[in-house]
């Protein structure tokens, strides 16, 4: 078996099935209020390549991208 170096699947126009939707990464800057589904409400302090560092009062994190537990406000 080869392994191919896309990521996604190919879909057929013929199949039953639904195409996975493309994900979409959402862009924060320095300042953006933001919700976290584990962390809470927190505050953007610094955005760099790879994710952001987000103050949530108690302490502040670093989440990578694609952020996929975290929503703007």
């Amino acid at each position: 078996m080869t392994s191919s170096s896309r990521s996604s699947r190919r879909h057929l126009p013929s199949s039953p099935f639904q195409p996975e939707p493309e994900r979409v990464v959402e862009i924060f800057e320095a300042g953006d209020r933001v919700s976290h589904d584990i962390h809470g409400l927190g505050s953007v302090v610094a955005v760099d390549s790879y994710g952001v560092s987000v103050d949530f009062g108690a302490q502040t994190l670093r989440i990578t991208s694609p952020f996929a537990k975290m929503e703007k406000l």
